[in-house]
């Protein structure tokens, strides 16, 4: 695999999740691009009991683009440490219970169509909570033939930019930039070899960020 970004794409006034897909499917379809299926990340978080002020998440993770792995993430407060396991850690997690528990209205996925374009991988997902509750609209695109991310951003953005318009910024994510302390963080992962772990942190991160809405931006009908 190559390098993936992760990008949110506002949602116009009066506009839904379903006309926002259909308006970038059909761009994308201009450009040449072939849709090749279709793709799901979900995110179930699991919270250590009883519940105090130092608990524990594990964040479970699955990614259609890897059907065999099962991605997790424990979250101390202070660090997280990612892990990667086949299928059976689905099971494992249940007989975790109930030192971990989960709440299902906070499950969340990102859903939709597939590309392939040259050497581009585009995912375009519409983010759900609970299966009922709109959040958003996420833009996966992969450039395949590069593994360092600060290599190929500028062309990923130019990319990005010829279907989202200028709802690209100008900078790389700060996913990429971000020192972490714990440990410490010397080389920023913009420079370092790209994991498929890493296309999961960005869902997380973003997945978080949805989960703290206190209302969907619109309704998902037409």
């Amino acid at each position: 695999m190559g390098v993936t970004i992760l990008q949110p794409f506002p949602i116009p006034e009066n506009k839904t999740g379903p006309i926002i897909i259909d308006y970038l499917t059909k761009r994308l379809l201009a450009l040449g691009a072939v849709q090749t299926g279709g793709f799901l990340v979900d995110c179930e978080t699991y919270y250590s009991n009883p519940p105090t002020g130092n608990s524990k998440l594990i964040h479970q993770l699955h990614n259609s683009e890897h059907p065999t792995s099962v991605f997790s993430i424990l979250d101390t407060g202070t660090k997280q440490i990612p892990l990667v396991a086949d299928s059976l850690f689905d099971l494992l997690i249940l007989k975790m219970q109930p030192a971990y528990s989960s709440k299902k209205q906070t499950k969340i996925e990102s859903k939709g169509p597939r590309f392939e374009l040259g050497d581009f991988v585009i995912k375009l997902g519409n983010v759900t909570m609970a299966g009922i509750s709109f959040k958003g609209i996420l833009v996966e695109v992969e450039y395949r033939p590069c593994v360092i991310a600060s290599n190929c951003w500028d062309l990923i953005r130019e990319f990005m930019q010829g279907f989202m318009g200028p709802n690209v910024p100008t900078q790389i994510p700060s996913y990429f930039t971000a020192q972490s302390q714990s440990p410490p963080v010397t080389h920023p992962k913009q420079n370092e070899v790209y994991q498929p772990m890493d296309t999961v942190q960005q869902y997380l991160e973003h997945f978080s960020n949805y989960r703290k809405q206190t209302n969907a931006p619109v309704a998902t009908s037409r």
